[in-house]
């Protein structure tokens, strides 16, 4: 028996990665000129599509504004983070207490549990190093720690609980 050819996604099968390569294109060249949407717009159709296979199927996003929403709190907690990591390494004498910060993962969909991983690692002063899949935890490494038990319930709190609502 033959197998069957996959079927070929659609045209927006990834629309979050669709609008994220445009809007990268286009704050790349800080341009809002009819070619530079055109090109965004042909970039964010043909890309996704062209890796359709290295990609895997595509999320949905069951609650738009709160992921617009998380999307605003992801970004203020980067700057933040930012401003607190200068602060501890131009701050002669500063004495960081590094520790290891077990979270355990209520979500089970790989794709929320990749961007909770993307997210920690994206914010300055925290790393996600290990997923065990076993244990259903993410182990968390951060530079200036004194409360593990405080730092875990944030992270479910701030990103856990919300990629929970958005992706399910």
């Amino acid at each position: 028996m033959r197998e069957r050819p996959k079927p070929r996604p659609g045209w927006l099968a990834h629309p979050v990665l669709s609008l994220l390569l445009a809007a990268a294109w286009l704050l790349l060249q800080q341009s809002l000129a009819v070619p530079q949407l055109i090109t965004a717009a042909v970039l964010a159709l043909v890309l996704p599509r062209l890796l359709h296979g290295f990609l895997g199927p595509g999320a949905r996003l069951r609650r738009v504004p709160v992921a617009l929403h998380f999307a605003g709190v992801v970004m203020w907690d980067i700057v933040v983070s930012n401003l607190i990591v200068a602060r501890i390494v131009l701050t002669p004498g500063s004495d960081p207490q590094p520790a290891w910060v077990p979270v355990q993962l209520d979500i089970r969909d790989p794709t929320a549990i990749v961007l909770l991983a993307t997210i920690i690692t994206t914010t300055p002063g925290t790393v996600s190093c290990v997923v065990d899949e076993d244990r259903r935890r993410i182990m968390v490494h951060a530079l200036d720690c004194a409360d593990p038990a405080a730092l875990a319930a944030q992270i479910k709190q701030r990103y856990e609980q919300p990629l929970k609502e958005i992706l399910g």
